[in-house]
């Protein structure tokens, strides 16, 4: 499966999100490929500052022919997940187009709601040239106990895009590990921020994996 993960409003944890699932893809087992599409190149970072053995392997392709190079870039692999770049650009709509699943990350806030409408919109124009393409919001970034997260899932509500039950909070860790090039999982084994991305792959697998 090709996962897309973008919105065009910047800081919402895109790359955090992006390398930890290809983690847990990787760590049950899948081949997994992460094509870093957004041109500052977060994700190819985040490798380069790894030391222990790579989980899986990252490319580079910021570029608007990624729907068409995709198959070939990634063949031999279970799960590919697309970092995608943070504006509505035709880079956007490439990375899009490559995917079978698009992954909105969504801060609980309502600025962030309001940015996601241009990425939704572009989703339903991909659609008129590939119906079978899947979109899901994700809660990201969710303070621990607050309602905020409750309160961002009635707002997203409006638009036709589903939410994801699962939701990852906004947890030190995730920054201590990616300084590290490393997943979540690895810097704290077992701590809520792994538990939380887990959930988060499991929920996919079982909604979208066989669609």
């Amino acid at each position: 499966m090709k996962i897309a993960i973008l919105n065009q409003k910047g800081g919402v944890g895109k790359t955090t999100l992006s390398v930890n699932l290809a983690a847990s893809l990787a760590r049950a087992g899948s081949r997994v490929l992460l094509i870093d599409a957004d041109p500052q190149g977060s994700a190819l970072d985040w490798a380069a500052a790894r030391q222990a053995e790579p989980l899986f392997p990252v490319v580079g392709l910021p570029k608007p022919t990624l729907h068409r190079d995709v198959d070939q870039l990634g063949a031999g692999y279970d799960h590919i997940i697309i970092d995608g770049p943070p504006r509505v650009t035709e880079l956007a709509r490439s990375a899009i187009m490559a995917a079978d699943l698009v992954i909105i990350p969504v801060q609980p806030s309502p600025l962030d709601v309001w940015a996601a409408e241009e990425v939704v919109k572009l989703i339903d124009e991909a659609r008129i040239y590939k119906p079978t393409l899947h979109s899901v919001f994700a809660v990201n970034r969710r303070i621990v106990n607050t309602a905020l997260g409750r309160d961002v899932r009635e707002a997203l509500a409006s638009y036709s895009v589903p939410a994801l039950d699962a939701s990852v909070c906004q947890r030190i860790a995730f920054a201590e590990s990616a300084a590290q090039g490393l997943a979540v999982f690895e810097a704290e084994p077992d701590g809520p921020a792994g538990r939380e991305i887990e959930a988060l792959r499991e929920e996919i697998m079982q909604k979208y994996a066989n669609q």
